[in-house]
Parts: structure tokens; C-alpha cells; sequence
């Protein structure tokens, strides 16, 4: 969108130097027909030649033709560039939405990651403080399981005496 936009922009800088240009070639038309006007008028008063007065209205009437078709286009540029105004403006309209959407879900998805690291801490203490008990109760278990293997041998030793004092009553 931002190629297109710079392109669009790119475009009306052209079009608009093109229409200063058809501008100023219009004044100089114009100064040129204030000058041919000018001179035919002198020329008629000087010299009353009709073939002169012919050629001066001939080139009066092709610099008039010129004239005429110079604001024609300058009338199709100054159209091409209101388009162009109004589609970079709609662009540019569009851009700035679609920026502003994005933020909007930058800023949600920043939200919501943040809520997910929360939940991770949370559930990595959990893991942690049940790793904690379980620990705790292995070593406990494993207490447990040492007297009872402890107790087992007391209790073949004392079963071992029992019997040997059994065969000797």
C-alpha cells in the first residue's frame, strides 16, 4: 500500500509539474497573442495590405486553435489530478485504518501474551512446590522403606534365634 501510495504520490508530483508547465506555456501563449495582437494592430495601421491582415488572422487564429487546445488539456490534467488527489487521499484513508487495526491487535496480542506468561509462573511455581513435596515424600518413603528392610532383618535375626532355641529346647 505504501509503494502504491508513494507511486500515486510520485505521479501527481509529475502531473502537477506537467500542469505548471501547461500553465506557464499558457502565459506565454497568451503574452504571444497579446504581442501578435499587438502587432497586427500596428501592422494594419502601418501597412494596409490585405495579404498581410490575412496572415496575421491565419496565425492569430492557429495561436487561438493552440490556445484553445492547451486549455482543453489543461482542464483533462487539472481532472486527472483531482482523481489522483482523491484516490491517494482514499489510500492514504484506507493506510492509516489499517495501521490503526493492526495496533489495535498488536496491543491485544501483547495482552494476551503477557496473561499467558503469567499463567506460565504460575503453573512453573506450582511444578516447583509439588516437586518440592514429592521430594519430600520420596525421602520420607525412603526413611520408611530403610526401618522396614531394618525391622525385616531384626525380625529374621530374632526369627533365626527363635528357631535355634526352639531345636534346642
Amino acid at each position: 500500500i505504501e509503494a502504491d501510495v508513494s507511486e500515486m504520490r510520485n505521479e501527481l508530483q509529475s502531473r502537477d509539474g506537467l500542469w505548471r508547465r501547461i500553465q506557464l506555456e499558457c502565459q506565454k501563449l497568451y503574452t504571444e497573442l497579446l504581442k501578435i495582437k499587438g502587432c497586427k494592430d500596428t501592422q494594419e495601421t502601418q501597412i494596409k495590405h490585405q495579404s498581410s491582415r490575412v496572415q496575421l488572422n491565419e496565425q492569430l487564429e492557429n495561436k487561438n486553435t493552440e490556445l484553445l487546445l492547451f486549455a482543453e488539456s489543461q482542464e483533462h490534467q487539472e481532472e486527472e489530478l483531482h482523481k489522483i488527489r482523491n484516490h491517494v487521499y482514499r489510500e492514504e484513508q484506507s493506510h492509516c485504518s489499517e495501521r490503526e487495526r493492526m495496533k489495535t491487535e498488536i496491543s491485544d496480542l501483547a495482552e494476551e501474551l503477557h496473561q499467558k506468561e503469567i499463567t506460565i509462573a504460575t503453573i512453573m511455581e506450582k511444578a516447583s512446590l509439588l516437586e518440592k513435596q514429592l521430594k519430600m515424600e520420596l525421602e520420607t518413603k525412603h526413611r520408611l522403606l530403610t526401618k522396614q528392610q531394618l525391622l525385616e532383618f531384626h525380625y529374621q535375626v530374632i526369627k533365626s534365634e527363635n528357631t535355634h532355641l526352639k531345636e534346642m529346647v
